[in-house]
């Protein structure tokens, strides 16, 4: 056994990594059409899935990255996607910057550090 569990790895990259109790999500992107706050939630939808897949929620964020097409244009519309989802009470660290995305229909990708949830509220982590 390993204490490092990689999951949906391909030639490129593993999407999650898990190692002890914090998880790793690579770049999620949107597959939606539309504008910047239909593609945010959708990757925001993608990432609640892949943060449950590893037993972690958005409550449990440590660190974002946020990588925007346009910063100028899109930034207020990625944030009011963002502020619907993200938890008050539970903001993470949080990086927004303008990049190159791999396709001209992306307009967003967002990278999530998380800690994993306890087995039970005061104990140990849960496993992988």
């Amino acid at each position: 056994m390993t204490d490092i569990v990689r999951r949906e790895s391909n030639e490129r990259l593993s999407r999650v990594v898990i190692h002890g109790d914090t998880v790793y999500v690579a770049g999620v992107t949107s597959n939606a059409a539309g504008g910047i706050t239909e593609q945010t939630r959708d990757v925001l939808k993608k990432i609640d899935g892949y943060l449950a897949q590893a037993k972690s929620d958005k409550s449990r964020l440590l660190s974002v990255q946020i990588w925007l097409k346009d910063i100028e244009r899109d930034f207020d519309g990625m944030n009011a996607a963002w502020a619907e989802w993200v938890p008050a009470n539970a903001m993470p660290t949080r990086a927004t910057c303008e990049a190159k995305l791999a396709s001209p229909e992306l307009l967003v990708e967002i990278i999530v550090t998380a800690a994993k949830r306890p087995k039970y509220p005061g104990g140990p982590m849960s496993e992988a």
